[in-house]
């Protein structure tokens, strides 16, 4: 009998979990503004997986869950899958590590450092990137 109860408190357990569904993060203010100034003039093209090429100081943290990408005349919008708690606030890092291959993809996983101590305070993984690329001027 107690074999049996087992299961089905897993699967219960289970089913809570999926049954309802997440309600969508809300951003503040001040990263709603700054996501707005970065992508002004900009138009959203096909999602990529990978930025084979890109350098860390132009990566910018709009919050917890969203990092902008510049590169020339594109900007990348990298919504993370989950929160990298404290990434947002000064005084941490996002520190990323590639196994197996070059640049950033969707789906690696991404730590937040604390720059002062050199812990780990948090972690995510890293989404599709959208690029944002400047409208021609006619």
């Amino acid at each position: 009998m107690r074999a049996a109860a087992i299961p089905l408190l897993l699967l219960t357990g289970l089913a809570a979990c999926s049954a309802y569904p997440a309600d969508p993060p809300t951003r503040s203010a001040r990263a709603q503004a700054q996501i707005a100034r970065e992508l002004a003039g900009r138009v959203p093209g096909k999602p990529v997986s990978c930025l084979s090429n890109w350098r860390s100081n132009d990566m910018v943290t709009v919050d917890d869950r969203t990092l902008l990408f510049r590169n020339g005349r594109t900007t990348y919008v990298n919504h993370l899958r989950g929160s990298c708690t404290n990434l947002g606030f000064g005084g941490y890092a996002l520190l990323t590590k590639q196994f197996g291959g070059l640049g950033l993809c969707d789906g690696d996983v991404a730590r937040v450092i604390d720059t002062a101590s050199g812990f780990t305070v948090g972690s995510c993984a890293i989404g599709e990137f959208v690029p944002y690329t400047r409208v021609a001027n006619r």
